[in-house]
């Protein structure tokens, strides 16, 4: 069981509300993500769920039962930092076994449980090394091992790729989206990177200053954004936004268009002047000047003969406008 359940959260430093006040339902075996930008609280709500900083009020209950005041050794939950933080002089074996010896639990048992999260880690062959011996991505698995063996009712990842290079970062992002489908256990992962929160969540709560914005499945975010927050923050490259005339010829303060939504089109309605290109084989991206002195992205399928300075018609497709009014807020 991983059923976590936050009402009312709030947490304060001194006359500062980092966290004003949250309501929120983690359903077990859910794999849920924070995500915002830096400063958001993402990780301050992690870190209060796992007890590692005390609420100011309101309560957390886990499987249903109160556990506000609860340390985190008595919480159920596992977590796993940025930092490996794993014991350089032990082997990997001896630092996935840790927790468990400090809990008591008899040798064998141990071994069973290292067994099996090494099996399941693709870390059979690394036991008997060293931490210093391994690369970053595996490093991070023997992290990984270590709160697995614990078997949690909920693991928390705060931002656990964050030190690790862009080619590591997809494959264990792929290797924990994939460890979630076999665990079926509660994951609630924090990160600032919208796009792993896209591919890898079941639900998204993007924060903003300690509030949330929005909760949702990945697609709802990029579909139905409640917000220009959302609108802005969910989707890679970002979504544009038209304000004045145009907006208003749609009834809203503040149109928003995402660069796929976006098409080259002789006499489209929009004019404008290509500056950056960026051809990526699958997709071209333009950045163009509108004559209107806004500046949009473009995302084109394939390969698009334009250079820096050509001309460019543009027209967004109807149904893929977005509406806001005045107060920010998506209009029906």
């Amino acid at each position: 069981m991983g059923k976590i359940q936050l009402t009312q959260v709030r947490k304060s430093f001194g006359e500062v509300d980092v966290i004003p006040g949250i309501d929120l339902s983690i359903e077990d075996g859910e794999f849920v993500v924070f995500v915002g930008p830096s400063g958001c609280g993402k990780s301050t709500l992690l870190r209060l769920i796992a007890g590692l900083e005390d609420t100011s009020s309101g309560t957390i209950a886990i499987d249903g039962k109160d556990a506000t005041h609860l340390p985190p050794a008595k919480r159920g939950l596992a977590m796993v930092f940025q930092s490996y933080a794993l014991y350089p002089h032990m082997s990997v074996r001896k630092n996935i076994a840790f927790p468990l010896k400090m809990a008591g639990m008899s040798e064998a048992e141990q071994a069973a449980r290292v067994e099996r999260a090494a099996k399941v880690l693709n870390l059979t062959s690394y036991l008997d090394r060293r931490p210093g011996q391994l690369s970053g991505g595996q490093r991070q698995r023997v992290a990984i091992g270590r709160a697995i063996v614990r078997e949690p009712s909920a693991f928390l990842f705060d931002e656990p790729l964050s030190n690790l290079d862009a080619a590591l970062r997809v494959g264990m992002r792929q290797e924990i989206t994939e460890l979630h489908q076999s665990l079926k256990t509660t994951m609630i992962y924090v990160t600032h990177d919208q796009v792993e929160a896209m591919t890898m969540a079941d639900k998204i709560v993007v924060l903003n200053a300690g509030r949330v914005e929005q909760v949702g499945s990945p697609l709802e975010l990029y579909h139905r954004p409640q917000n220009l927050f959302v609108a802005g923050f969910i989707g890679s490259p970002k979504m544009n936004f038209i304000e004045g005339a145009e907006a208003a010829k749609h009834g809203a303060a503040t149109i928003g268009v995402r660069p796929e939504h976006l098409d080259i089109v002789a006499g489209g309605p929009w004019q404008g002047t290509v500056g950056l290109t960026e051809h990526l084989g699958s997709d071209t991206y333009l950045k163009v000047t509108l004559d209107s002195g806004e500046g949009v992205t473009v995302r084109a399928p394939g390969e698009v003969a334009v250079r820096h300075g050509d001309r460019v018609a543009l027209a967004p497709q109807a149904a893929k406008i977005h509406r806001f009014g005045a107060d920010g807020k998506a209009l029906a």
